[in-house]
């Protein structure tokens, strides 16, 4: 996803500032507080306890599975890189961005499920440098978003309940889908070869 473009009108005219230069002008000039601040903090925190189960760890490592669920480490930064892009996205351009859910094809359908595999071309190196950058672009809009509350329609889908999401409910959800698979990969880890996050 190109930064999005933010448009100010000031005396001088119409300036072009992408979300990117203005979170980098902001974190240069002034302390982020309050809300953006602790939305940035507790992202960063789950987002660390996730990377954090990966440590050490060799390709082929990242894509066993080590109990009854299907799941990998590797596949689970996978899926959560591709959630928070996603979601990213969907507070730009809204519900065009992740598509109609209940028109998806055989085709897409098999693309999820490989979200939370490690392919034969993928990396763990690769996985986490993809993830770091998702994480950075939503860190971006986090502190340069003009408005937390601005909503977009949800695009269609079975699971969902509301019909708009602001914003803020956005990054509370990565924050949510990041902490609950930081814990499913906990185990993973542990099962792998007994180390733990934490204790």
């Amino acid at each position: 996803m190109p930064p999005s473009v933010v448009v100010e009108r000031t005396d001088r005219g119409t300036t072009r500032t992408t979300t990117r230069e203005k979170a980098e002008a902001m974190t240069m000039t002034e302390q982020l507080t309050g809300e953006r601040a602790d939305l940035l903090a507790m992202l960063a925190k789950h987002r660390h306890f996730l990377r954090f189960t990966t440590r050490d760890l060799t390709d082929e490592q990242a894509g066993l599975r080590t109990t009854a669920s299907e799941l990998c480490l590797g596949g689970l930064i996978k899926h959560v890189t591709s959630v928070e892009r996603g979601w990213a996205e969907f507070i730009v351009e809204g519900p065009s961005a992740m598509g109609d859910f209940t028109q998806m094809t055989d085709e897409d359908w098999q693309k999820r499920v490989d979200e939370f595999r490690m392919l034969p071309d993928d990396t763990l190196e690769g996985v986490l440098d993809a993830y770091a950058e998702v994480a950075r672009r939503t860190d971006e809009l986090v502190a340069a978003l003009p408005d937390l509350g601005a909503v977009q329609p949800l695009p269609k889908a079975p699971w969902f309940t509301d019909t708009e999401w602001s914003a803020r409910r956005v990054f509370m959800h990565i924050m949510a889908e990041t902490a609950q698979h930081a814990g499913h990969a906990d185990i993973i880890r542990e099962s792998l070869d007994g180390a733990k996050s934490m204790g």
